[in-house]
């Protein structure tokens, strides 16, 4: 994932709790946060080893940068598809359509059984593991409890990204996750970088060994496949910009820039 706060997968969770924890905009307050936050974190049952990590937990600085200095993030938003794809994959957007089409004939059954199940074209499924990861080749280099609280106590994103942080210890306490694993500075996780709210409402186990694992490339492309299909995506729709299919598409991401991206791409490599 290129280092975006502006594009993430924002779907919100079906109830937002009401948590007591007030946010910050300085540094200092960060020990304060964490220790008011511990209480929202147990009362929603986030257990012994969860809180552990919370305790253990550290200030994310590159979270922090990005949200005290938005503009920070303005490389990313070109209006046109291919420039997007260009920057974000670091080559042409012709190059990027061209491995994306390569992973789909690589895997045909793969993609040919997750869009039998859900109705996600393969090609859109590839695009969005590219852009968020370039393919499984870099997941992220920031401690996911870190980045997931820090973007949840910070002013801008409180208290939105709470019930994210809490994921994120819940996912300790399940062992899916350990305090060290790292992802995306906002606590993304995985090959599709999915937030770990999103990863515990949508996950599935997409290659039958009974462990629904966000670090395994299949069962990450068919639970961002189940995210989209459980929000309305209708198989053998359109999904360009205006379509319902793209109003779907706003649960995984909400930038307008970074989703006709993936419609530029995903139809270009079909």
């Amino acid at each position: 994932m290129r280092l975006t706060l502006s594009a993430l997968c924002l779907s919100a969770m079906a109830a937002m709790p009401a948590f007591a924890a007030d946010c910050i905009t300085s540094k200092g307050n960060w020990s304060a946060y964490k220790s008011h936050f511990a209480g929202d974190a147990k009362s929603s049952g986030v257990g012994q080893r969860g809180l552990q990590a919370l305790n253990a937990a550290s200030l994310s600085g590159i979270t922090w940068r990005f949200e005290s200095s938005p503009s920070s993030q303005k490389g990313t938003l070109q209006a046109d598809p291919a420039r997007f794809l260009a920057k974000r994959s670091g080559s042409s957007a012709d190059a990027f359509i061209k491995r994306v089409r390569s992973k789909v004939a690589k895997n045909p059954n793969t993609f040919s059984s997750i869009e039998r199940r859900y109705g996600v074209p393969g090609s859109l499924l590839a695009t969005i593991w590219g852009l968020e990861t370039s393919w499984g080749g870099y997941l992220g280099k920031t401690k996911i409890v870190d980045g997931a609280v820090t973007l949840a106590s910070y002013c801008r994103r409180h208290p939105r990204f709470e019930p994210h942080a809490v994921a994120a210890l819940k996912m300790v306490d399940k062992g899916l996750i350990t305090p060290g694993t790292q992802g995306g500075p906002s606590g993304e996780l995985g090959h599709m970088q999915f937030l770990a709210g999103n990863w515990l409402r949508y996950g599935v186990d997409g290659n039958g060994d009974g462990r629904a694992d966000p670090y395994n490339a299949v069962d990450a492309l068919a639970s961002a496949a189940n995210m989209l299909a459980k929000n309305g995506w209708k198989a053998g729709q359109p999904y360009g910009d205006g379509t319902r299919n793209f109003e779907v598409l706003k649960v995984w991401n909400d930038s307008g820039n970074y989703l006709r991206a993936i419609v530029y791409a995903a139809s270009r490599a079909q």
